[in-house]
């Protein structure tokens, strides 16, 4: 039974990481049916490229940034329709929304309300100033604009899986603190918030994953521009293998990000269990 699961992931993932790794220590152009073995150069030309840093620095911004926003308005959400309020299942499908759109069709979305020329935001503020601003011509802003576009698409996943958690909590708790006296934040920060510690797991290994390896919003925002000052890892090696025809120093990014993502999620995941509370 474990035959067919293991065939399709030893051809789609298994085999392409192994060729990944392999095409890393060439000087493989990514169309030519020749290639020669350049040891261990990509690695050090990694290592030694300017661009490298703030991309890396880019990428932590995209990964731990939405991780942390996400999670923190993601709670808001699912402790606010947790509650009995009126239209609450309206309102948790248009918070979940944004989550079936594809993410390069999100980025156009919101690029249309950036954009210098045209865009919504600038359009409002030809009304009060002379001057439109040219926020994703700005590497000290594009970046967090792309932070903020994927959070905002993301969150309602964060909002499901932290109401799925509320809801598995024995209203027992909450009597029994409401009858020692306990105050609505006191009920959160000792029973609620320690229950939900597998919700909070689940969230940010996932979040985690998808903000290092963030791509399609990137590409439609800003493109990685201006130069390289907003690119991220995924974006970089996009560039590098289809406009530059450069697959093995491609690869050799491939890994570095293979590598970052592992260490990271991996030590989130053992932290964040250590500190979880079952019931």
């Amino acid at each position: 039974m474990y035959i067919p699961a293991l065939a399709l992931f030893s051809v789609f993932i298994l085999y392409p990481f192994i060729k990944g790794i392999q095409i890393s220590f060439t000087n493989w152009d990514g169309y030519s049916q020749e290639y020669g073995w350049v040891q261990v150069d990509n690695y050090i030309r990694m290592f030694k490229d300017p661009i490298i840093g703030n991309t890396i620095k880019n990428t932590f911004i995209y990964g731990i940034g939405s991780t942390f926003f996400q999670n923190l308005v993601g709670l808001m959400y699912a402790l606010l329709l947790n509650q009995s309020i009126r239209m609450r299942g309206l309102t948790r499908t248009i918070i979940y929304l944004p989550v079936i759109i594809s993410p390069l069709i999100m980025g156009y979305i919101w690029y249309f309300f950036f954009q210098y020329n045209g865009g919504a935001l600038n359009d409002i503020i030809l009304l009060f100033a002379n001057e439109p601003i040219n926020l994703l011509a700005n590497d000290k802003i594009n970046v967090w604009l792309i932070t903020f576009v994927n959070t905002y698409q993301y969150l309602g996943i964060a909002m499901v899986i932290f109401l799925a958690g509320l809801q598995t909590i024995p209203k027992d708790y909450y009597e029994a603190a409401q009858i020692d006296g306990a105050t609505k934040f006191s009920q959160f920060i000792h029973v609620t918030w320690p229950l939900l510690a597998p919700s909070v797991t689940i969230n940010i290994v996932l979040n985690l994953i998808g903000g290092f390896k963030l791509f399609d919003v990137v590409v439609s925002l800003t493109g990685g521009g201006p130069g390289y000052a907003s690119a991220s890892l995924s974006t970089l090696m996009y560039q590098l293998y289809f406009a530059r025809q450069d697959a093995g120093y491609a690869a050799a990014l491939g890994n570095l990000m293979f590598v970052i993502i592992s260490i990271i999620s991996i030590g989130s995941l053992y932290f964040l269990r250590r500190k979880e509370v079952t019931s």
